[in-house]
């Protein structure tokens, strides 16, 4: 057992025991040990735990044991870490070890209608861990962007942006998502809510009637913004490749709406006939292929997936944000553009907000050229595959029955549910038992389909989704009955 003082206040010790014979790893003892201190109000909001090295030397263990204890603490929202180096509890929050922002983009479409307050656990999706934002990189480029950039930087820009930005995205993205931009075809939006904003006005000037969804989709975004620019919306239903193709000939749309690389919220991957075909299509129609690549850098049992865009310049609309990677609260977003198109978007952007702020772009700019994104991407990945990898594992202990989908990327999971599960009940059931959770039924456009359940997992520490889970397995006994 160790009994160490915070330097908070005489009054803050903290009390930490270690049973060597318990079978339960010493990091998991010490999380359990200061999550219960938190919950308890024995921590307070701010008070200051020992460094590390401090309370590893206390303990007898190795300082690894308790860096990986504070970091699971902090990944679940308990404690925060201070520029210093020092570790203190976090803000008050309802009981339950989460806490996170939207997202971008047509995951990020799907967000929410509102934060759930009070749940255990919530596997909202559409949010990204923002509290792994790599502030000091990010930093380093603000300081350079405030002392390199031009003067005239800073005044009026046309609606494309910054020429900075759209050299550095199309490196990267040439680069790693394999598409063919080109710096004139690109526009910086702010997010993917803005940019499918203005594509939506510019296909409607262009005379458009229709515009096809997957089905299931999102509930915002897309659909809102079309129905209201007087729209026709139509769903093409979803296999487990993704959008049916057949489906899209007989839908008469002038444009569609993609997640090619991961389909939100089923998780399929649409193959390459599939993504001919739908090219084909486009160029015999004269229509608009909107690819929404909101997540493709999170990828954990799969090789990488290219860009559409990349085989059809000229008739995909590459859409891409900083939310699903960064945070969605720096509302970057950029669409790389076909030539005829160009124009009017920019000229949409110009009178939507005369341009998103130059500083954030420069930065970002920066940021990319010094290789920064890519670091930070590398770091991400085995953070979320380890939950990802939990969520797998207590899936398979608590509900065996329910079949993921979707799983070798991203950061949410489907669970389809055995026929006899209604999708409601066992939503309502989870809400009662304090766990948050959506199911697949809201965002079906048309058609009917198996109720699943999706699962929000990159805020979420390892422990926590064990214990949602096993919560959910609790709902769904319930729902079951004797």
């Amino acid at each position: 057992m160790g009994r160490l003082r915070t330097n908070s206040g005489p009054a803050e010790d903290l009390l930490i025991e270690l049973d060597r014979d318990a079978g339960v790893p010493l990091h998991r003892q010490i999380e359990a040990s200061i999550r219960a201190g938190i919950r308890a109000g024995r921590l307070r909001s701010g008070a200051s735990l020992p460094p590390t090295r401090t309370l590893a030397a206390g303990l007898g263990v190795s300082r690894g044991v308790v860096v990986e204890a504070y970091q699971q603490l902090v990944a679940e929202g308990y404690l925060v870490s201070r520029s210093g180096g020092y570790t203190q509890v976090a803000a008050p929050m309802p009981p339950a070890a989460t806490a996170a922002d939207g997202a971008g983009s047509a995951a990020s479409m799907a967000q929410p209608a509102a934060r759930s307050v009070g749940f255990r656990v919530d596997f909202g999706y559409g949010r990204t861990d923002v509290s792994q934002f790599p502030r000091s990189a990010w930093l380093r480029s603000v300081r350079t962007v405030l002392t390199t950039t031009p003067n005239d930087r800073f005044a009026y820009l046309d609606g494309r942006g910054v020429p900075e930005l759209h050299e550095a995205l199309c490196d990267y993205l040439n680069r790693v998502r394999g598409t063919s931009s080109v710096p004139d075809n690109m526009v910086i939006c702010n997010g993917y809510g803005q940019g499918i904003s203005l594509l939506i006005q510019v296909l409607v000037q262009h005379g458009a009637r229709r515009i096809a969804l997957e089905d299931p989709s999102s509930n915002d975004d897309a659909r809102v913004l079309a129905g209201a620019a007087g729209l026709e919306v139509v769903g093409i239903p979803v296999g487990p490749d993704g959008v049916q193709v057949d489906a899209l000939h007989r839908a008469d749309a002038d444009a569609i709406v993609l997640t090619p690389s991961h389909q939100w919220p089923t998780g399929g991957v649409l193959s390459a006939a599939a993504r001919a075909e739908v090219i084909r299509w486009a160029k015999r129609r004269g229509a608009i292929v909107v690819e929404d690549d909101y997540d493709a850098e999170y990828r954990y049992d799969r090789s990488p997936v290219g860009a559409m865009q990349g085989l059809a310049p000229d008739h995909v609309v590459y859409c891409g944000t900083a939310s699903k990677t960064l945070a969605p609260g720096l509302r970057l977003g950029w669409l790389v553009v076909p030539p005829h198109l160009v124009a009017d978007v920019a000229e949409a952007k110009v009178l939507a907000d005369r341009g998103s702020p130059v500083i954030d772009q420069l930065t970002f700019a920066d940021f990319l050229a010094r290789g920064e994104f890519d670091r930070h991407l590398r770091r991400m990945r085995p953070v979320y595959r380890r939950r990802r990898d939990a969520l797998l594992d207590a899936l398979r202990t608590h509900l065996p029955d329910l079949e993921p989908g979707g799983v070798a990327a991203g950061q949410h999971v489907v669970a389809w549910l055995p026929p006899d599960l209604d999708e409601a009940a066992v939503v309502a059931a989870a809400a009662r038992h304090g766990l948050g959770i959506h199911g697949v039924g809201p965002y079906r456009i048309a058609g009917t389909g198996p109720g699943g359940l999706i699962f929000g997992y990159a805020i979420l520490g390892e422990s926590a989704i064990a214990e949602g889970v096993a919560l959910l397995a609790t709902a769904i006994r319930e729902v079951r009955g004797p």
